[in-house]
């Protein structure tokens, strides 16, 4: 079995367990192909969780559950130093915290004070932790995926641009349509009612590697580089595309967006067989690299206008080179 053959096999094993939510899934095997962390934001009950249980069931791979409230701690994340006597000696030794796995779902990270998120920022971007001035590794696989809620805003603390820029991808999901509501009802009916254990083996992390050796081979030319270079510039200069673009930004996407284009773009070409990136690849990803990175202006607020009508407003300005 290739490569892409096995980490089509997870995409498969994932959607047998999450109905009507096929481009969540592959943004999350974007995300895990990509190195990269992801905020995922819809209302309750649209399979944030599951998604990620069903990842991590699937993989390999630790996952680690933390849910987040205004009663959290950055050491109930991190860990921390306890004492404890051995043969009559007072020794300091490191706990690790939850944040020392595979896959650390960050559940509600809206809900926990600005201390507790900016706990993760340095597992999130340096994969390290520095309590009492050491310094401990993270696991090789990696990966943050965080959900917030879009309502309920009360006793909530935004996330801040800073750690917002952190994430590679900022995934929305929606609901269901009919027929797909009624696939979950019988799914999880079927669910109850199957008490067999399912004997399949998890997909080894090496695979996972091996994925990323071969996105990397992946090329990209100048052209498309140059592509991904004048849709960030759009939202940093958008004055040189409009009156009304101009109206509508206030600050545009920092350099993170331009590689996050180029990763995502890149295991998008991997991801459907092909050895190159094209104008299509960086557009099938550009609203989930983009959208948390856009700081509109009032004008925007005040006519409804969203960062998706802005970068949709992008994409048709900004001409491939």
């Amino acid at each position: 079995m290739t490569t892409l053959n096995a980490i089509t096999d997870l995409k498969n094993r994932i959607h047998h367990s999450i109905i009507g939510q096929e481009p969540v899934i592959d943004k999350l095997i974007i995300g895990l192909l990509a190195n990269g962390n992801l905020l995922l934001e819809g209302l309750p009950g649209l399979a944030k969780t599951r998604a990620v249980k069903s990842m991590a069931k699937n993989l390999a791979a630790g996952l680690s559950r933390i849910q987040f409230t205004p009663d959290l701690l950055p050491s109930d994340i991190t860990g921390t130093e306890i004492y404890h006597s051995v043969g009559g000696k007072d020794l300091l030794e490191f706990q690790p915290g939850p944040i020392f796995s595979n896959l650390i779902l960050a559940d509600e990270i809206n809900r926990a004070p600005a201390k507790v998120q900016a706990a993760l920022l340095e597992a999130m971007e340096e994969r390290q932790v520095t309590v009492a001035g050491k310094t401990h590794k993270m696991e090789p696989l990696f990966m943050v995926l965080a959900t917030q809620n879009p309502i309920e805003q009360e006793g909530t603390y935004p996330l801040p641009e800073a750690q917002m820029d952190r994430f590679l991808m900022h995934v929305r999901i929606g609901y269901p349509d009919d027929e797909e509501e009624l696939e979950v009802i019988r799914l999880v009916r079927g669910e109850l009612n199957d008490n067999e254990k399912n004997d399949f083996q998890p997909l080894s992390q090496d695979v996972v590697f091996n994925a990323r050796d071969e996105i990397n081979e992946i090329y990209s030319s100048e052209n498309i580089e140059r592509y991904i270079v004048a849709l960030i510039s759009a939202t940093r200069y958008p004055g040189k595309y409009g009156e009304k673009l101009k109206q509508w930004l206030a600050v545009g996407a920092s350099p993170r967006g331009s590689l996050a284009l180029d990763k995502c773009s890149r295991v998008h070409a991997w991801f459907n067989n092909r050895d190159h990136v094209t104008p299509d690849d960086v557009r099938a990803v550009v609203h989930d690299c983009l959208r948390h990175r856009l700081i509109l202006s009032y004008e925007a607020s005040a006519d409804n206008i969203t960062a998706d009508q802005v970068i949709d407003e992008i994409i048709r300005l900004v001409a491939i080179a």
